[in-house]
């Protein structure tokens, strides 16, 4: 089988990333306060709703909707299974979401940075030199760090804490099998393409369970959230796929790996602001000396390329 090989416009694909992390980055503060007035499936389906219209307008404007003589060449297999894995994911988070918290969810849900970078190894058969091997561990050693005191937490938390860390942990396995099958999905259509089929598939799965009648009472703040929501959706998995078209898929996601950081500054960003909307994060000397190797690790790795 042909497998898909990236254009190697690294410094796109650097950008995109970037783009990506920020809007995964503050996401799960949108979606906790999402949960405070809708259940999962609603806000699930408006997501994936609302961003295959506004896909599928975009791409209509353009002349660049999927054809059929394109899809014919297309693995529907791997379509299938980016669709229902992602779906899975979508699901998953969420409900990991109600039983954690925003910055804890985002810790544990960086496994599928770790499982895209190990498919990428194995599947795409990418590879990382030394240098690039000592990011990885000066990453890793800065996540220990950076996370102690919400890993201590995970092991003294109550039941329902530790389910909803496993409920995340399977989310992330989700994620990691709906990106690789993306991106070998970029042989035969383009990202926009493809996202558009995800999207609209996973809108059509979730109809049935949502209560779209709470939409129509929601307040101004609240459906301005989940507006927000849907089109955090829309342009992150738009700038993640169009990144694996142009890197590696190791290297995008040592960059995801930042996502944890950017929630846990906007978490104690918004608990100065609207302390009602979220729990505050206490930072030590170590957790920002964590951060610091995370960063250092992660850029070496994405910035390897460059070299």
């Amino acid at each position: 089988m042909l497998l898909h090989q990236s254009s190697g416009r690294w410094r796109l694909g650097l950008a995109l990333s970037l783009l990506t992390v920020s809007l995964w980055g503050i996401l799960p503060i949108a979606l906790a306060i999402s949960l405070q007035v809708l259940d999962i499936y609603t806000i699930i389906w408006f997501r994936f709703l609302v961003s295959f219209i506004l896909l599928a307008v975009y791409l209509g404007i353009r002349g660049k909707l999927p054809k059929l003589e394109q899809l014919r060449f297309a693995s529907g297999k791997l379509l299938a299974i980016a669709t229902i894995f992602l779906g899975i994911n979508y699901f998953l988070f969420t409900q990991g979401l109600v039983l954690t918290s925003p910055a804890n969810a985002q810790v544990l849900i960086q496994l599928s940075s770790l499982l895209l970078g190990l498919g990428g190894l194995v599947v795409f058969k990418e590879r990382y030199r030394l240098s690039e091997w000592i990011g990885v561990s000066v990453m890793i050693c800065g996540y220990f760090l950076f996370f102690h005191e919400q890993l201590t937490n995970l092991i003294t938390a109550h039941s329902t804490y530790i389910l909803g860390s496993v409920v995340i942990a399977l989310a992330a396995t989700a994620w990691a099998i709906y990106a690789l099958a993306q991106k070998q999905l970029l042989q035969s259509l383009s990202s926009t393409s493809i996202m558009l089929i995800i999207y609209g598939g996973c809108a059509l799965l979730f109809t049935p369970l949502a209560k779209i009648k709470s939409l129509f009472i929601l307040d101004a703040f609240h459906l301005g959230i989940l507006i927000f929501c849907a089109l955090n959706t829309l342009i992150a998995y738009g700038a993640f796929a169009e990144s694996l078209q142009h890197w590696e898929a190791s290297r995008v996601s040592a960059v995801l790996a930042l996502a944890p950081i950017v929630t846990l500054i906007s978490v104690a960003v918004v608990s100065v602001i609207a302390p009602d909307w979220t729990l505050s994060e206490n930072f030590t000397f170590i957790a920002i000396f964590g951060a610091g190797l995370v960063v250092t690790g992660s850029v070496a790795i994405a910035l390897g390329k460059a070299n």
